[in-house]
């Protein structure tokens, strides 16, 4: 019975690529047609109709735990051929019943006050620093870089992506400069290094904060540099420059006005703020139920239109909004290489499971950003309308000079 049931299920959502299931009982089936091919074997009956039900959670669930194996573990085809057709809607009304529960429950599952917070950074960011060393770059840029060129390496394309942020930020020598949710440290030690900036970045990871204070000790600039174990909504004083990377997915719908109102109480009244997050060009949704289960709990990656919601009753001006949309496919795709390298060293620091669960987020995130919805927003904020120039000409001057030159 549960096969006929699954082979109605697959019917109905497989209209592009070709997917072939090996059944418990050791029959098979092939459902659709063209590439992408993929050939799938279930081991376990219970797997199937956890897959009808909530196939979002599912695959992740089985492929971690080895009840879902696939040929070749062509786990980049399989999520490409799943999220290719998950575009034409729920295959049935089990999973569009799932959909409609998670999008109801989402402010619920987003309400994060200091304490949620801190124990979901826990969750993923206090992991040992060992594994992140397995496929970050040198400096532990945790986001996306930018590859201004394609053949650029991972670590030329995170210097890139601190570089233009930089230049977005206007900074001057002396400037008061905040990091809010500074990871390991690598921007905030940037811009005090490279630009001659007085920084204080804050964390909610007590791992990450010991790591960048450590850094700044050993490159001398602990007097430059100030890290400190706290949540954004804790924070006083004023500071002419605002930047933060990779923070705003873990605030939370309810609290995006909150987030808002701190950055502009916190910016001088000339003071020009960058807020680097991943987002969504679909309406607002939820998050993927595997992901808020077993990486990023209180996550969330938010619509351009409910940021800006935020950000317009806030009193802030929007000068520049940048949007990245394969950068952040191709800086995972290099991580995923760099893991699976390395991943004889992260089974040593866990085990055969946790490494199929973060292959799994590496390349299901990576291909969301190449097949879905997700891509990169960058907000340049201020209190005033004339706090940057007036064009983009200032980020890019050698093409600006070749624009006058074409116009004598």
């Amino acid at each position: 019975m549960w096969n006929r049931l699954f082979d109605r299920f697959l019917r109905r959502f497989v209209r592009h690529g070709t997917l072939q299931i090996t059944y418990p009982d050791g029959s098979s089936r092939r459902f659709g047609s063209g590439p992408p091919e993929v050939g799938v074997t279930i081991r376990d009956p219970a797997l199937m109709r956890r897959l009808m039900v909530n196939p979002a959670l599912a695959v992740g669930e089985g492929y971690t735990d080895g009840t879902l194996t696939i040929e070749g573990d062509d786990l980049r085809g399989l999520l490409e051929l799943g999220l290719r057709n998950q575009q034409h809607g729920p295959a049935g009304l089990m999973q569009g019943l799932a959909q409609a529960m998670r999008n109801a429950g989402r402010r619920l599952a987003q309400f994060n006050p200091a304490g949620r917070a801190r124990r979901n950074v826990a969750h993923h960011y206090d992991l040992s620093g060992a594994l992140y060393d397995l496929f970050l770059d040198q400096d532990r840029q945790y986001s996306c870089a930018y590859f201004a060129d394609p053949d650029m390496t991972l670590e030329e394309a995170q210097a890139a992506k601190k570089a233009h942020i930089a230049a977005k930020l206007r900074l001057q020598p002396g400037m008061r400069v905040l990091d809010i949710g500074c990871g390991w440290g690598g921007m905030a030690l940037t811009l005090a290094r490279d630009h001659g900036a007085q920084v204080t970045a804050i964390t909610l990871s007590e791992e990450q904060l010991d790591v960048a204070r450590a850094r700044a000790q050993n490159a001398g600039l602990d007097g430059r540099v100030r890290f400190e174990l706290m949540d954004y909504r804790a924070l006083a004083g004023r500071f002419d420059r605002i930047v933060s990377v990779g923070m705003f997915e873990h605030v939370g719908v309810p609290h995006y006005r909150r987030y808002f109102g701190c950055i502009r109480d916190r910016l001088t009244d000339d003071g020009v703020a960058l807020i680097h997050t991943i987002g969504r060009v679909s309406p607002p949704g939820s998050t993927n139920p595997w992901i808020a289960k077993y990486i990023f709990p209180g996550g969330y990656v938010p619509a351009l239109s409910e940021v800006m919601a935020a950000v317009e009753k806030e009193a802030l001006w929007p000068c520049d909004i940048e949007v990245w949309r394969l950068h952040y496919a191709e800086t995972l795709r290099h991580w995923h290489d760099r893991f699976m390298v390395n991943v004889d060293r992260a089974r040593a620091l866990y085990d055969e499971r946790f490494c199929r669960m973060w292959r799994f987020y590496l390349v299901g995130a990576e291909q969301t950003f190449r097949f879905a919805g997700q891509t990169v927003f960058q907000l340049q904020l201020a209190r005033q309308r004339d706090a940057v120039p007036l064009t983009r000409d200032y980020l890019y001057p050698a093409a600006s000079g070749d624009l006058l030159r074409a116009a004598e």
